[in-house]
């Protein structure tokens, strides 16, 4: 099949869609992230993009940590609301009833809805052009015990995270395969 040339763009697809919460005494807010990813698997580094104008780059530059919470499908409209309202002039937790919880490693809180929780210490902010990209240490991982399987780990059928896919949300679906599957 011939294959058709296009303009570069950030074209990967689908990412995740996250709800990043950061914030200490001096304000919080939520802003919802699609550019978002593992970075290293030892130490556990994710990293996440902003650009610098969003108020969320501002309190992650002054406290050095955030917390990556992942939402579930029934979270989709008031995870679209983090994403398109302002911080700045409006209180997030309270706009979509969120329940901030306190974090056990960092400043920035926890979001009680969503069933896992990804505490983050900034460790190196780069600009990298229209947004900073901020990498971090895992410092530790919560999940609702609703979404635990009976080895211990995420089950994340239960735990039903969506993406992202160039403007919109997609569910994930089936599993097809497991890493892995192709040489057994």
């Amino acid at each position: 099949m011939p294959k058709r040339a296009l303009p570069p763009s950030e074209a990967l697809y689908p990412v995740p869609v996250v709800l990043v919460s950061s914030g200490d005494k001096n304000g919080s807010n939520i802003i919802t992230i699609a550019w978002c990813g593992v970075v290293c698997s030892e130490p556990p580094l994710v990293s996440i993009s902003i650009r610098p104008s969003r108020y969320s780059h501002e309190i992650i530059s002054r406290t050095g940590d955030f917390v990556i919470n992942i939402p579930d499908v029934p979270l989709i409209k008031k995870t679209d609301i983090c994403g398109v309202i302002s911080g700045r002039q409006t209180d997030k937790f309270k706009a979509c009833s969120f329940t901030a919880l306190k974090s056990s490693k960092i400043s920035s809180p926890m979001i009680e809805e969503c069933p896992v929780n990804i505490e983050c210490k900034v460790t190196k902010t780069m600009s990298l052009g229209t947004h900073d990209m901020f990498i971090a240490k895992v410092l530790a991982l919560h999940a609702d015990e609703r979404v635990m399987s009976d080895n211990g780990s995420i089950d994340y059928k239960k735990a039903a995270p969506f993406v992202y896919n160039r403007g919109e949300y997609w569910d994930l679906g089936n599993r097809i395969g497991r890493y892995g599957f192709s040489s057994k």
